[in-house]
């Protein structure tokens, strides 16, 4: 298992110590997916909080991906950001900010060489 697969194929390999797998996965490229089989809370929190992926599940599979309500994509390797739902729409945008000032008037304290900038700004915030 030196490479991700993107198939069919399940590798399954058992493991007695949780260490163990985690060092496994961390040595390795980060995964798009991680899918965890357990009942032990301890095992589950220190899988999660360790390792980095795209996505996951624990005791079950794809279902990350079957929900729009969760974003889906890789880290690293695997790919960069969410293109799913509304993260995909949130990924392929760009929010533009514009600020527009009137022309019509325009405070002198607003600037550096403003005489009497701060004692106005003062009288404002009193």
């Amino acid at each position: 298992m030196q490479e991700e697969i993107f198939g069919p194929i399940l590798p399954l390999f058992t493991y007695r110590d949780i260490g163990e797998v985690i060092e496994k996965v961390q040595s390795r490229p980060k995964p798009l997916a991680l899918y965890l089989f357990t009942t032990n809370k301890e095992i589950e929190r220190a899988v999660l909080g360790n390792l980095s992926f795209g996505g996951g599940c624990v005791n079950d599979t794809l279902m990350h991906v079957a929900t729009p309500y969760l974003p889906f994509g890789g880290v690293g390797e695997s790919g960069i950001g969410s293109y799913h739902g509304f993260d995909s729409f949130n990924t392929f945008t760009h929010k533009k900010s514009v600020v527009k000032q009137t022309n019509r008037f325009d405070f002198a304290f607003r600037y550096p060489s403003s005489k009497n900038g701060l004692r106005m700004i003062r009288k404002i915030l009193k």
